[in-house]
């Protein structure tokens, strides 16, 4: 089997929809892309532009999240990241032939290395990609970190991480809710724990799990998240599913 063979039956086993494709005659691969951003994505902070280098995601840190896939609870702190060209401003119900899926979070902007200002993000994942990818013991970042698979409302500074909140409704019903008093690792304990392995610069995101009740977005769908923090919404934001 040539290389490029063997390129295309890996491939097709984890289900990519964007093969390669060789130019014989410069004796190279070429692989088709779908998006090409050339500046960095930014986010809002109280009104101003602030660009992240990166999105630290912490995943099963909901107990009820963790029954409602099926999984296991992890031994320990369960870690993944997205790139800063994952911001994006869209919702899509399917990218690339695969099914979208939503997962709605707390998100906790970080300066000098603590957190900084809270707001909802989705996390969006290619649920069909990652099964496969995870039955296959790789990694997931072709079904998390894709151009568009992180979405945010505006971040509002906050003083403590103390009794913040989140609410999604989808179509006016309520879909998702929880807050830090359920999270197996509390922004605390998170940040404890990244921190014996890596740096977190400021504007850095950080999504802190989601709770249970995500599912796959539809076409035409209506998606309200907020944040609260002592009972009172700090920001919110609404997306329209294409």
């Amino acid at each position: 089997m040539s290389r490029f063979e063997y390129q295309r039956s890996t491939a097709a086993r984890i289900g990519l929809r964007s093969m390669p494709t060789q130019n014989w005659q410069a004796g190279y691969t070429v692989v088709h892309k779908s998006f090409g951003k050339q500046s960095m994505n930014h986010v809002l902070l109280d009104g101003k532009k602030v660009m992240p280098s990166k999105i630290v995601c912490i995943g099963r840190n909901y107990v009820a999240h963790i029954e409602e896939l099926g999984n296991e609870v992890p031994e320990q702190m369960v870690v993944f990241g997205k790139p800063n060209s994952a911001i994006g401003d869209t919702l899509y119900a399917e990218l690339g032939g695969e099914p979208i899926h939503y997962e709605g979070e707390i998100a906790l902007l970080i300066k000098d290395g603590l957190p900084a200002a809270a707001g909802f993000g989705l996390d969006l994942t290619k649920r069909n990609l990652q099964s496969r990818l995870k039955d296959q013991g790789l990694p997931w970042e072709r079904a998390k970190g894709f151009d568009g698979a992180a979405l945010f409302s505006p971040f509002k500074s906050i003083d403590s991480t103390q009794d913040l909140s989140l609410q999604l409704t989808v179509n006016d019903k309520l879909r998702q809710s929880g807050g830090v008093e359920l999270m197996m690792y509390s922004p605390q304990l998170i940040l404890s724990q990244l921190q014996e392995f890596t740096t977190l610069e400021d504007g850095d995101i950080l999504m802190t799990g989601t709770p249970a009740g995500v599912g796959k977005v539809q076409a035409g769908e209506r998606f309200d998240g907020l944040v609260m923090q002592r009972g009172k919404v700090i920001t919110s934001h609404y997306w329209l599913a294409n």
